[in-house]
């Protein structure tokens, strides 16, 4: 047996892992938890100083007994959990569940999946930061009691299955919110005008100026109500000289922005690759655990994911300079090495920004190895964090003043002259150039047109992922570990739905949220969750004790239980009716929701329960046609239906007895997939065969054993096994 033992998280670190520390150390996985409070019941003592009672996870039961086996052959252990208060709490729970005794126990963490990370690690080893542990426990029971006292009243009072929590709650409340803004907003008209300009001279390009102000009494965005106040404008402009009354040129520099935390990290995915929420935790999930970039072994390509904090290792900062220098040259280095600073309470600081491991690890030279997600987003993060260590982007602005009798414009042109950290990270959100002529002051300009405008205010927008997540950070409500799952969790629900990737609440969202915040208005609100995290923060801090904590929170939140226990009158969650009537039945089809999509479902379901496909305009998808293909199974005809948002396929008539299905090509015919192919390598889980599939984004290996075992893994390059090809049949 080998010496030493190493317990992560994650059985993707293993290899790399176990690699970089040689023989004499055995490295294992926890897969997450193994340790939880009990589903069947509420799990915790609240006479008892808020007690809690944890059970061993029934599917870890196995893996617990091979790890006791293990941690007794070797002379030390070492915890290397996740560097967060979810690891630090995993960590703890690996103590207890397999009664490692303290004197061969140590915790180590690292930011990234690095030699040199790994290595330093094992030579700095640590206790176990209880207060750290605490503070997950507190959140973990706060999360119990809301979520096992609230739900059941949720079930007798509203409909059964629903769910309430502290985080998920408060951001169906803020989406609410919105959409009653959204509703009850009222557009309210303006004008604006600008006058189209160019020089005296022929061949001049035009340029526009916008109305500025009137015997220096500025237009504010409203002040021209309409279209008469407007008129009565261009009528004193007439006959106007257009003369340049001032020019002012100054120069402006603009910096890069911060490297990423987590937050930062899913809002750009959202915006810039379209990427949900989860899926950027995914893939940034394997950029750190390591990846085989042409190696002997994996490598971890990105620092740790979940992070509020923007600081820097100075050994790094000092590579990403000499980088810098070396391909862009000195010009492109700020005058001092940049340092950030966040802005968001309770940032654990001791953590450091989502960064690339090294930046010599360009994404170009990589990009053979990497799946296109992995390296859309890893060029994302290398070219942010690159930019955020590079000099300031330096504009040559403009501004001219221009009269017109009693009226002033002004026109406004940038010029890029340096483009500093665009050079690694060019945006186009703004600092576009706008040019302008040359002018001069006292200058007379000739008039092309006058530009009157008609507008409207406009709504707050509806939230996206990118937007949700910024309001709950700038609210303080949640941590790094938090946003996905709190969005998976509201959409799971039904709680909201997403339409052209912008959350609306749905009736049960709404009901939900009205019963919520009547009668528990003291806890489900903006400021009770982020002063909730400041106490977390403090509990982590040993600043409070977590007793404490939970006792100021219950004592409240046991009254409003009991009198919405017996004041709550039971609700009814309205149903949306459509013009259309059942083809089974003949009632009226009303609006459902599931988790992807809108439906219509008949009215009188259970007793019946035929259903309609909606398209992505919300009206009903072409009804089944049958063809003349057939079913390679049972030999019966293929109907062709409309699915998830209108997209097509074919199904065998003979469903449900016959399960088979189709997806098809532009031309209607029917794409079969080929068999899976059997190879020699087996599953690193269960040690079954590993099959060879193809999907919509590749090959990948999957387990014989499926279901039992879900074992699936993507390939990038594989040499060994002849790649089967889709074949298209019309029969």
């Amino acid at each position: 047996m080998s010496k030493y033992l190493v317990i992560v998280e994650s059985p993707a670190k293993e290899k790399t892992i176990s690699k970089i520390l040689g023989k004499d150390f055995t490295v294992k996985s926890s897969y997450g938890h193994i340790r939880d409070l009990p589903k069947s019941k509420l799990g915790i003592d609240i006479e008892d100083n808020f007690k809690p009672t944890y059970k061993n996870i029934a599917k870890a039961r196995k893996l617990i007994s091979n790890l006791k086996k293990e941690a007794e052959n070797s002379d030390k252990i070492y915890l290397a959990t996740d560097f967060d208060r979810e690891g630090e709490a995993i960590a703890w729970h690996l103590k207890e569940a397999l009664k490692l005794p303290d004197p061969k126990i140590s915790r180590i963490t690292f930011h990234e999946i690095t030699t040199e990370a790994i290595l330093d690690a094992v030579k700095h080893p640590r206790g176990l930061d209880m207060e750290l542990v605490n503070s997950q426990q507190t959140r973990r029971i706060l999360d119990r009691l809301v979520g096992y006292k609230l739900s059941p009243l949720l079930w007798k009072k509203v409909k059964r299955g629903l769910s309430a929590g502290r985080v998920q709650s408060v951001a169906v409340m803020i989406i609410c919110n919105r959409e009653e803004e959204i509703k009850k907003f009222i557009p309210v008209e303006y004008w604006s005008i600008e006058a189209e300009l160019s020089k005296l001279e022929k061949n001049t390009l035009p340029f526009k100026a916008q109305l500025f102000s009137k015997n220096d009494i500025k237009f504010e965005k409203l002040s021209i109500k309409n279209k008469e106040q407007s008129d009565e404008i261009l009528k004193e402009l007439e006959g106007a000289k257009y003369i340049v009354k001032l020019v002012d040129t100054k120069q402006r520099k603009r910096s890069p922005y911060a490297p990423y935390i987590t937050s930062t990290l899913q809002q750009d995915a959202s915006r810039r690759l379209g990427f949900p929420v989860s899926k950027t935790m995914f893939v940034a999930q394997k950029l750190y655990e390591g990846i085989n970039i042409g190696d002997s072994t994996n490598v971890g390509l990105i620092t740790y994911m979940r992070t509020d904090s923007l600081n820097i290792a100075k050994s790094v900062q000092n590579e990403t300079l000499k980088f810098i220098e070396s391909s862009y040259g000195n010009d492109f280095l700020p005058k001092t090495p940049r340092v950030y600073k966040t802005k968001i309470k309770g940032a654990q600081e001791a953590h450091e920004a989502i960064r690339p491991t090294s930046p010599n690890r360009i994404p170009s030279e990589i990009k053979q190895h990497l799946s296109e997600d992995e390296f859309k987003l890893y060029s994302l993060i290398w070219k942010r964090f690159l930019a955020s260590q590079m000099a300031d982007a330096i504009y040559n602005t403009v501004t001219a003043e221009i009269s017109a009798k009693d009226y002033l414009f002004k026109a406004f042109g940038s010029t890029l002259l340096f483009d500093g950290f665009l050079k690694a990270y060019n945006i186009d959100d703004d600092g576009k150039e706008t040019k302008l002529p040359s002018l001069k002051s006292g200058e007379e300009l000739n008039l092309l047109q006058l530009l009157p405008c008609q507008h409207f205010t406009e709504p707050p927008p509806r939230y996206n992922e990118a937007s949700l997540i910024k309001a709950l950070e700038e609210h303080g409500i949640g941590r790094p570990s938090t946003y996905a799952p709190t969005i998976k969790t509201i959409l799971d629900r039904i709680y909201v739905r997403l339409d052209n990737k912008k959350f609306t609440p749905t009736d049960l969202g709404i009901v939900v949220n009205n019963v919520l915040k009547q009668h528990f208005g003291n806890i489900i609100n903006v400021e009770f969750t982020a002063d909730i995290e400041e106490k977390l923060d403090e509990i982590a801090e040993d600043k409070a004790i977590w007793q404490n904590v939970l006792k100021d929170f219950y004592t409240p939140f046991e009254k409003d239980l009991n009198e919405a226990e017996k004041n709550l009158q039971r609700q009814k969650v309205p149903v949306q009716q459509s013009s259309e009537i059942c083809p089974k039945c003949g009632k009226n089809m009303v609006v459902r929701y599931s988790r992807r999509v809108r439906f219509l479902g008949c009215s009188g379901y259970p007793e019946c329960n035929a259903t309609l496909s909606l398209d992505k305009n919300g009206q009903v998808a072409e009804a089944p046609q049958e063809t003349d293909m057939k079913c390679d199974k049972c030999g019966s005809p293929l109907i062709k239906k409309a699915g998830f948002m209108g997209k097509q396929y074919l199904s065998c008539k003979n469903y449900p007895e016959c399960k088979t299905k189709y997806n098809i090509d532009e031309n209607g015919n029917k794409i079969i997939m080929p068999e899976p192919k059997h190879t020699d390598i087996k599953c690193n889980k269960c040690g079954s065969e590993m099959l060879k599939r193809i999907g919509k984004r590749g090959h990948f290996l999957t387990c014989s054993a499926f279901p039992k075992c879900r074992n699936l893994q993507w390939i990038k390059t594989d040499k060994t096994v002849k790649s089967p090809e889709k074949k298209t049949a019309n029969k």
